[in-house]
C-alpha cells in the first residue's frame, strides 16, 4: 500500500490560496505601517519610479547623440549622423521628460499637476540647452585620455574601448540633472554606470574638465567631492568620508560636506583612499595604497614608508 503523505507537508491549493492571502495582507499591513514611519502620503510613488531599464536606454541614445560615429547606431554615417542626432534628440529628451515627470510626482506629492509638469518642463529645457558645453567637457575627457595612456592608440579608441569613458559620460549627464532637481533619476543613471564598469561616482560630486581614470575599477568618488581640472585617478582610489555626524536621535544629518577637495592637476595612484573634507593641493601626486586624512599643500608627493635592510644601516 502507498505511503500516505503528511498533509501539512503537502497543502491542497486551497490551503495554499488561504495562506497567500493571509500573508498579503500581512504584508499590506507593514507597507502601511513602514509609509507612515517615513511619513509618506498614500499618493507616494503612486504614478510609478523612474525606470532604470529606459534610463539606461536614454543613456545609450544621449551617448549616441554626442558621438554618433563612434557610440551611435551601426547605420550612422557622416552623410547622416547631423539628421540622426536631430532625431535621436528628439524622441530621447521626450523620453527623459517622462522620467522627470514620474520623479517629481512623487518629489512634488502635494503640488497641483500643472506644477509638476511647469517643473519637469523647466528641467528638461535646462538640461538641453547645456548639451553642447557637455560635449566639449567631455571632449576634454577623451583628450586626457589619450595623452595620459600611452596604450591608447587614437581618441577613437578611448571613447569606443575605456570603461571610464563611459562612467565620465554618464557622470556628466547625471551631475547636470542632479543640479536641475532630478535627483534621484541622476542616481539611477550613476548605478547604471556603476554596475557596467564598477566605478561608482555619486551624482553629487563636481568634477573640472579633461578628468581621466585609468582602468577604474573600485573607484569611489562621494557626493560632496570636488576635483578640479586635469586629475588624474587609477584604480581603487576612494574619495570617501570619514565620519557622519548624526542628531540626538542617532538619524544621519544630510547635505553635510564631507568628501575630499582635489584641486588642479592631481595624480592619486591605485588604492589610494582619502577620507574627509581634506584638500589635496594642484600639482600633488599620492602614491598607491596611501591612507590619508589630513590637508596635503600643493606639489606634494605623499608614498607609503618605506622598508629599510637593517643590516644595510
Amino acid at each position: 500500500m502507498p505511503e500516505t503523505k503528511n498533509a501539512s507537508l503537502n497543502p491542497t491549493s486551497t490551503d495554499l490560496i488561504d495562506g497567500v492571502t493571509a500573508i498579503a495582507e500581512e504584508l499590506r499591513q507593514i507597507r502601511d505601517e513602514w509609509r507612515k514611519r517615513h511619513g509618506w502620503a498614500k499618493e507616494y510613488g503612486s504614478e510609478g519610479f523612474p525606470s532604470r531599464g529606459d534610463l539606461s536606454k536614454i543613456m545609450m541614445a544621449l551617448s549616441g547623440a554626442f558621438y554618433p560615429l563612434r557610440l551611435g547606431p551601426d547605420f550612422v554615417r557622416p552623410h547622416n549622423e547631423h539628421l540622426f542626432v536631430e532625431q535621436t534628440l528628439q524622441t530621447t529628451l521626450a523620453r527623459l521628460y517622462g522620467q522627470i515627470r514620474i520623479e517629481l510626482f512623487y518629489a512634488m506629492v502635494d503640488q497641483p499637476i500643472e506644477a509638476i509638469d511647469a517643473r519637469a518642463d523647466e528641467i528638461i529645457r535646462r538640461f538641453t540647452r547645456r548639451l553642447p558645453d557637455l560635449r566639449r567637457i567631455l571632449d576634454l575627457d577623451v583628450e586626457a585620455a589619450w595623452r595620459g595612456d600611452p596604450a591608447a592608440r587614437s581618441v577613437d579608441e578611448v571613447l569606443i574601448c575605456y570603461p571610464s569613458m563611459l562612467a565620465i559620460i554618464h557622470h556628466r549627464v547625471a551631475h547636470q540633472l542632479y543640479l536641475e532637481g532630478a535627483t534621484l533619476i541622476a542616481r539611477i543613471i550613476a548605478e547604471i554606470a556603476h554596475d557596467k564598469t564598477g566605478i561608482d561616482i555619486h551624482p553629487g560630486a563636481t568634477i573640472g574638465d579633461s578628468f581621466f581614470i585609468d582602468h577604474g575599477t573600485g573607484v569611489v568618488i562621494g557626493e560632496t567631492a570636488i576635483l578640479g581640472r586635469n586629475v588624474r585617478l587609477y584604480q581603487g582610489v576612494t574619495l570617501g568620508a570619514r565620519s557622519f555626524a548624526s542628531d540626538q536621535d542617532g538619524i544621519l544629518i544630510r547635505d553635510v560636506v564631507r568628501h575630499p577637495i582635489v584641486e588642479d592637476d592631481v595624480v592619486i595612484y591605485a588604492g589610494a583612499t582619502i577620507l574627509g573634507r581634506v584638500t589635496i593641493g594642484a600639482g600633488s601626486e599620492i602614491g598607491g595604497n596611501v591612507w590619508l586624512t589630513h590637508d596635503v599643500p600643493p606639489g606634494s608627493r605623499v608614498i607609503q614608508a618605506r622598508e629599510q635592510n637593517a643590516i644595510s644601516q
